[in-house]
């Protein structure tokens, strides 16, 4: 009798729990942008407070600084955790950051996070500048404090939501935009309260060319999505 052909084993994905944290080779983007969060957080924990707020508010991207010179400003504003390394936003950068550019490669993850954080600014900061030249606000509107990651990891979080498997995008979107409508609905901060909402649509939007950078990253055909 022929001998009966070996059972086939079931392939059983191998669990590497340190791929979610960014690393000098493998995430090179994220890995220097955290380092240099981590020292700006560090400086701002150390340093003295008015020092700290001089300097928040020469990174504010508000109206006024976004008029006088916006590429400075957008760019300085992202330098600041806005509540340091305790924030959530600084554990979601990590994490989001890392699983987005092993997927699309660093440059294209700087694109994603930065539209979302230049966009959700000029969505936000636009509308008051004009409301204030229409006598619906007060001038003291163009000067609102605003400086932080957070419209960026908004913005990331949705891009890679479009790049996993339909069983955990949807919850995952879900869970986060019901966050941020629970935050916009407490009407303690709406303007930024309406930025993440804003830059989580925005990295939605990118599903399509996530899902082409992501097989341009890969050989292998990507997996098929609904």
């Amino acid at each position: 009798m022929p001998a009966e052909p070996p059972a086939r084993r079931l392939a059983v994905p191998r669990v590497r729990p340190w791929r979610l944290l960014p690393t000098p080779a493998g995430t090179p983007f994220t890995f220097g942008y955290a380092a240099l969060l981590a020292a700006t957080s560090l400086f701002a924990a150390l340093a003295p407070p008015s020092l700290v707020y001089a300097l928040y508010q020469g990174s504010s991207t508000d109206v006024s600084h976004l008029v006088r010179s916006p590429a400075v400003v957008l760019v300085t504003s992202a330098l600041w955790i806005a509540g340091g390394l305790v924030s959530p936003y600084a554990v979601a950068f990590v994490l989001v950051l890392t699983a987005l550019e092993r997927r699309i490669g660093g440059g294209r993850a700087a694109c994603v996070f930065l539209a979302g954080h230049v966009l959700a600014t000029l969505a936000t900061e636009v509308p008051v500048g004009l409301a204030v030249l229409a006598g619906r606000l007060p001038a003291t509107s163009l000067h609102r404090l605003d400086y932080g990651i957070s419209f960026g990891v908004a913005a990331s979080t949705g891009a890679l939501t479009g790049l996993l498997a339909p069983w955990l995008r949807w919850p995952l979107l879900a869970a986060v935009a019901g966050e941020l409508l629970e935050d916009l609905m407490a009407y303690e901060d709406p303007m930024t309260n309406w930025g993440h909402l804003i830059a989580l649509a925005i990295g939605v939007s990118a599903w399509p060319a996530a899902r082409r950078w992501a097989g341009a990253q890969d050989p292998l055909p990507p997996a098929r999505t609904r």
